[in-house]
């Protein structure tokens, strides 16, 4: 049995900083957060495409030794998608992508209790269709959750690019966005409406990451916010998928993944709940930025993460 399934884009990340050479790191958002749910001890399988390239043996060994179990739709041949990442001198992350994405609709493990979907996988076709059509199927036995992670890029027209966003929201039952997602988005819109009204399509919850400003959740029953862990910042390269996993870990283990849990997700992810949840997820995203690379935390650097930190969040 399968914990979570991931379903998206597996990526090279060429590092690139002025002054220093050229790194590789293995990335990919759909990649890192299966990677960051094994760190956490979760059974997590990922459905990629993966090339048999230098670059794909990098992510395929970065993957597996966590334990993360790869799925493919069987096609051969195909480059491994990279990402030339660009760091300024905080640190922050600009991305230049040379990605293919044609997955086909593949049978997946049974036992699965929840889906994760997110970033280009999601909206970039042709296999973003595969990409929904199995996440859809899934629906009847698990949970689903969303990142959209925005590339914009890689997302042509801004209306229609909210278009397939708001499609894979309506799939899901928890979102997370960063307030620069929203922004490109829906320009000039409060990220605070732009999340009730997602609420709206069928989550949930909507989280919202404020960069060093914190974290924010939205729920039918009203809004969660959480401080910012300080931290010295090597670089912010995988962040949002770390603070992604981590949430998922902690609905897991409050027993709120799996399609029978749905309908108590909204009464389960209550004020204390969604304090507690930021917290830790924005704990395992500041461990991952003092650092370089999408390397998030394991379990026990967590747990002692926030052990020092002490429990925050109103």
């Amino acid at each position: 049995m399968t914990d979570f399934l991931t379903i998206g884009e597996s990526v090279a990340d060429i590092v690139r900083t002025p002054g220093r050479p050229d790194v590789a790191h293995p990335g990919g958002s759909s990649a890192n957060v299966a990677y960051g749910l094994a760190r956490l001890g979760r059974r997590a399988a990922l459905l990629t495409q993966i090339g048999q390239d230098e670059a794909g043996r990098l992510i395929r060994d970065h993957l597996v030794s966590a334990g993360v179990e790869l799925l493919t739709d069987g096609q051969r041949g195909a480059a491994t998608p990279t990402a030339v990442v660009t760091l300024d001198g905080q640190g922050a992350a600009s991305y230049d992508f040379a990605i293919g994405w044609t997955l086909r609709p593949v049978e997946v493990p049974a036992g699965v209790r929840h889906v994760h979907l997110g970033s280009i996988g999601a909206v970039q076709p042709p296999g973003a269709a595969a990409a929904l059509e199995v996440t859809a199927g899934l629906r009847a036995s698990a949970t689903v959750s969303y990142d959209p992670n925005v590339r914009p890029a890689l997302l042509g027209d801004r209306a229609r690019a909210a278009e397939r966003v708001e499609r894979c929201v309506a799939l899901s039952d928890v979102v997370k966005a960063s307030d620069e997602d929203l922004r490109w988005l829906y320009p000039g819109e409060p990220a605070g409406e732009v999340a009730r009204r997602w609420l709206g399509l069928g989550p949930a919850a909507v989280f919202v990451t404020l960069g060093a400003q914190g974290a924010l959740a939205f729920t039918a029953a009203g809004q969660v916010s959480a401080a910012p862990v300080p931290v010295e910042v090597a670089d912010t390269v995988g962040a949002g998928d770390a603070f992604m996993a981590a949430a998922l870990d902690t609905m897991a283990a409050l027993g709120l993944t799996g399609a029978t849990a749905r309908a108590g997700l909204a009464a389960g992810l209550d004020g204390p709940a969604l304090a507690a949840m930021l917290h830790r997820a924005g704990a395992a995203a500041a461990l991952t930025v003092s650092r370089a690379g999408a390397n998030p935390p394991d379990a026990a650097e967590l747990a002692a993460a926030l052990e020092a930190a002490g429990s925050v969040g109103q």
